[in-house]
């Protein structure tokens, strides 16, 4: 599985975000509890965006492909990680949605040519049937290209943060990435990007 809903919705718009880079800083594959480094400003800007939309985490967790961790345990670090950010102000997230897959995964039950590795939009077109959400109106935050183009391709704004690996090589896909959008907004982090948003709505 790769939905791992944290509550039962009712309509509205989404902001999907990626989480390393833009909710937790990203030094590497994230292992353990030790490494869920909240970024400066994500509880104000959570806070803000809450008011407005439901707040779902889009995340390639190639990890699970490689065997370091199973999707268990990609689930547990994920609810780590709400409580860390709830007890230091942040409101509950409304989605986690992950993807286990990889292209040239160690272990051959995720070798998969999917529809939810980011840039593929699988994952936000799944979490808005699921929760029961719309995607007109919703916003797609991440630190890479490939987040851009998943969001693009999914019919949300998008908005590139600068606090993770922004400037990193492409992820490894299955497709030839070309050309790639630009973001509808870039920016320093995602208080900069909420403040955006919501002038945006």
């Amino acid at each position: 599985m790769i939905y791992s809903p944290v509550t039962t919705l009712t309509n509205g718009a989404i902001i999907f975000l990626d989480r390393d880079g833009v909710l937790i800083e990203d030094n590497g594959l994230v292992l353990d509890e030790s490494q869920l480094a909240i970024l400066p400003g994500v509880p104000e800007a959570l806070s803000a965006l809450k008011e407005r939309f439901r707040l779902v985490v889009v995340s390639n967790q190639a990890v699970v492909a490689r065997g370091l961790l199973d999707e268990i345990q990609v689930r547990d670090l994920q609810k780590a990680l709400e409580k860390r950010l709830t007890s230091v102000g942040a409101p509950p997230l409304d989605g986690f949605y992950f993807c286990p897959h990889h292209p040239r995964a160690t272990l051959e039950a995720y070798r998969v040519d999917c529809d939810c590795r980011k840039p593929r939009p699988g994952l936000l077109f799944r979490a808005a049937e699921e929760l029961s959400l719309d995607l007109t109106g919703s916003f797609m935050v991440g630190d890479r290209p490939t987040d851009i183009l998943a969001g693009t391709r999914a019919g949300c704004r998008t908005v590139w943060v600068k606090t993770g690996q922004h400037d990193a090589a492409l992820i490894e896909t299955s497709e030839t990435l070309d050309a790639l959008p630009r973001a509808d907004f870039v920016c320093s982090g995602l208080l900069e990007s909420s403040r955006w948003i919501l002038e945006q709505a």
